[in-house]
């Protein structure tokens, strides 16, 4: 049995944890805390073993938390690592315990692809390059945003190339996550060179694709207004659904008042942590007209790229194709179902 250790525990750590945990094939060697604070007791309770850097051993056990020892031997003991630390610090931790130990590592989307600290060649959408991290030992796997862009963009891709002359996206991005302390703020603010256009263009380098950020004050979800430039005639608006009928993640939906509404209605159903992990074509949003199809749709911030990170697992360490990966990973999250019940709803 494989053995992967999570260094971080935030709103992605603590997601692939319960995720990891349920997992039959896959032994959760435990989590990394930083502080010694109410998550740390909240790991413990749910039955995690926690690991701490050993300069900050003492402070936690002066606060009476069973640790089970440092993050040096729980990466030691792993075969791969998650790092789910918080942004930038992915780098640091490839340096000091990765490396050195010869551990493979998945890192997050927040992380460096170039320059000095960059921490992997390649960024993973599973959708589109899966095939590609089967012999790698380092692998960011992209954000929410360009993960949501892959599954809408390739099926696209696969069947319109020739016809397609570019892609305008407009990513409408929430402020902060429904776990999120930080305040949100009234204002709607704009990113004037959003990482995202270059991050997709990593995965598919020739593309025509030009990407918009906005951030409004919403803890909800994303929403991506796509518009596709067409060389000659359009697809229909039943074309385009029928190729997503059956995608992996995908949900249609029709009439849905908003992202809260689909949230609300998440946690209704008693989704994991109210996360759907998939993205939401609203089909009453699909517009085509002359050589542009305008193509709306949620994307599920907080679960989106927990399920992706499972597939890397069956990649990097366990060699298992794609097909196989995905019959895991629906397994393990209930995609399909989800899919199921969310177009049950919103019909």
């Amino acid at each position: 049995m494989y053995k992967v250790f999570i260094n971080g525990y935030g709103i992605i750590g603590s997601r692939l944890a319960s995720a990891i945990s349920k997992d039959n094939d896959t032994k959760l060697v435990g989590i990394a805390k930083y502080s010694p604070d109410e998550k740390t007791g909240e790991a413990i309770n749910r039955g995690y073993k926690v690991f701490v850097p050993i300069k900050l051993v003492k402070e936690f056990k002066k606060k009476e938390f069973d640790i089970a020892g440092s993050i040096e031997e729980a990466v030691s003991e792993s075969d791969l690592v998650i790092d789910a630390s918080s942004e930038g610090n992915g780098y640091k931790n490839k340096i000091k315990y990765y490396t050195p130990l010869k551990k493979k590592a998945v890192f997050q989307g927040g992380e460096d692809r170039y320059g000095k600290k960059s921490v992997a060649d390649m960024i993973h959408n599973s959708r589109i390059n899966y095939d590609k991290t089967l012999e790698k030992d380092f692998v960011i796997q992209g954000s929410c945003n360009v993960t949501g862009m892959g599954k809408i963009i390739q099926p696209l891709v696969e069947n319109y190339k020739e016809s397609i002359k570019r892609f305008d996206v407009n990513l409408v991005r929430r402020w902060a996550d429904l776990e999120d302390k930080k305040e949100v703020k009234d204002s709607i603010e704009w990113d004037k060179d959003p990482h995202h256009q270059d991050d997709f263009k990593d995965i598919i380098p020739n593309i025509n694709l030009y990407v918009d950020a906005l951030k409004v004050p919403s803890r909800m979800m994303h929403l991506h207004q796509m518009t596709i430039r067409f060389d000659g005639k359009t697809p229909s608006k039943d074309a385009i659904l029928d190729i997503f009928q059956d995608e992996f993640g995908v949900a249609i939906l029709n009439n849905a008042k908003g992202t809260g509404e689909i949230r609300k209605k998440a946690i209704e159903l008693s989704f994991d942590h109210g996360d759907t992990s998939m993205v939401h074509i609203h089909s009453e949003l699909i517009r085509v007209q002359e050589d542009i199809l305008k193509v709306s749709y949620s994307d599920d911030q907080t679960g989106m790229v927990i399920p992706e990170n499972y597939m890397l697992i069956q990649s990097m360490l366990k060699k298992k194709s794609r097909k196989e990966a995905m019959k895991l990973t629906d397994k393990l999250f209930g995609l399909k179902r989800k899919k199921r019940l969310l177009e049950k709803e919103f019909h």
